[in-house]
């Protein structure tokens, strides 16, 4: 629950909304946050499409598939008053550099290059960048000989030799994205 001025927003029913809009057009929920207060609120929904992390660039959200969402997300939300007050709604794909939170995103990414930074310090370090290996039993493996020079530098002594792999528990993750391949 959160609450906006005296009213409770309940955030995990507007997710649940969200997903199953969704999942009636054949797109996923990746993230839902709200956020602002007075006339500045805003409720933000960002989608994916199933398989769209398979390369294909055509694959993704379109710009028809979020008004679509957007026109039926609305209306349920008013019918359903499952929001205590004015706000105003962005629906978008997750981006080329999504953030990363759950372990199934992890397991779909695999491959895909990525910026972690972890709660406590690995090697000595908290920034990494490089291509996920692997996802198994709730550990990463991130090579980090294909990091940008400039990460390179951040990651410093953490080990970048050629072929050099960090291991890093999910539960240390503290924030990670996608690194854009283009």
């Amino acid at each position: 629950m959160q609450v906006i001025g005296c009213m409770a927003l309940d955030l995990d029913r507007v997710r649940e909304i969200a997903e199953r809009v969704a999942a009636s057009s054949g797109l996923e929920v990746v993230d839902v946050e709200f956020r602002g207060s007075g006339a500045a609120r805003m409720l933000r929904v960002f989608l994916d499409k199933p398989g769209a992390a398979g390369g294909d660039p055509l694959a993704g959200v379109t710009h028809g598939d979020c008004a679509n969402f957007s026109r039926e997300f609305g209306t349920i939300l008013d019918v359903e008053d499952a929001m205590p007050a004015s706000y105003t709604l962005e629906v978008s794909s997750p981006g080329l550099d999504r953030k990363l939170t759950r372990a199934a995103e992890f397991e779909r990414f695999v491959g895909s290059r990525m910026r972690v930074m972890t709660r406590n310090p690995v090697n000595n370090n908290r920034h990494f960048e490089g291509r996920l290996e692997s996802f198994h039993d709730g550990r990463l493996t991130l090579d980090v000989s294909v990091a940008s020079k400039k990460s390179r530098k951040k990651m410093g002594a953490a080990g970048v030799e050629d072929g050099q792999k960090i291991g890093i528990e999910f539960a240390n993750v503290e924030k990670a994205n996608l690194v854009p391949e283009i």
